[in-house]
């Protein structure tokens, strides 16, 4: 699949089939993640593979009754739980070296969107869930205090296609020379 088309083409799924997902697809999808860019190729990435139905169903309780993914978490083979390592990208020497802090947010960001895309072009679905109580999902998932649970998305092969989004026009977003509305 051609970069351009695989992001424009991959889609927030939120309704899975029960078909299990691969040993072997998994393997390709955390290929992706371990190529992901990152501050001074800190990695501060680690991934949690959730599989088992009970352990899906208390995940789903860190989630709101209307959150559109709440289903998606006990529906879908697999969810993937993105934390990041506290204190290691963007810093140096210990320090953060930045008004922006530890930069994990950014970091797992680009992981997310690596494992998505991934997913997308060997015909698998996610959706990035970002709205959940995530002190309750580092509890059930036993995260450490030097860790955090950023995102988490599931994993698995669309039931349904996903809904094409408007877009922004590049002229809406794009500056050139300085900010110049």
């Amino acid at each position: 699949m051609d970069l351009m088309d695989a992001i424009k083409g991959r889609r927030s799924i939120r309704k899975y089939k029960p078909d299990p997902v691969p040993e072997e697809v998994l393997k390709t999808i955390l290929e992706a993640v371990r190529w992901s860019p990152s501050w001074a190729n800190t990695q501060c990435w680690e991934v949690i593979l959730v599989k088992d139905q009970k352990m899906k169903s208390e995940l789903a309780t860190v989630l709101s009754k209307g959150n559109p993914a709440l289903s998606s978490i006990t529906d879908a083979p697999v969810v993937a739980v993105l934390c990041g390592k506290k204190g290691v990208s963007g810093f140096y020497k210990g320090q953060a070296v930045t008004v922006k802090g530890d930069w994990l947010m950014f970091d797992t960001g680009l992981a997310m969107q690596s494992l998505c895309l991934a997913a997308h072009g060997l015909g698998l679905g996610t959706v990035v869930v970002g709205l959940f109580d995530h002190k309750k999902a580092e509890e059930i998932l036993g995260v450490p205090q030097d860790r955090e649970v950023v995102a988490m998305t599931p994993l698995g092969y669309p039931a349904a296609q996903g809904v094409i989004p408007k877009r922004k026009e590049i002229s809406e977003f794009v500056f050139y020379d300085g900010y110049k509305k």
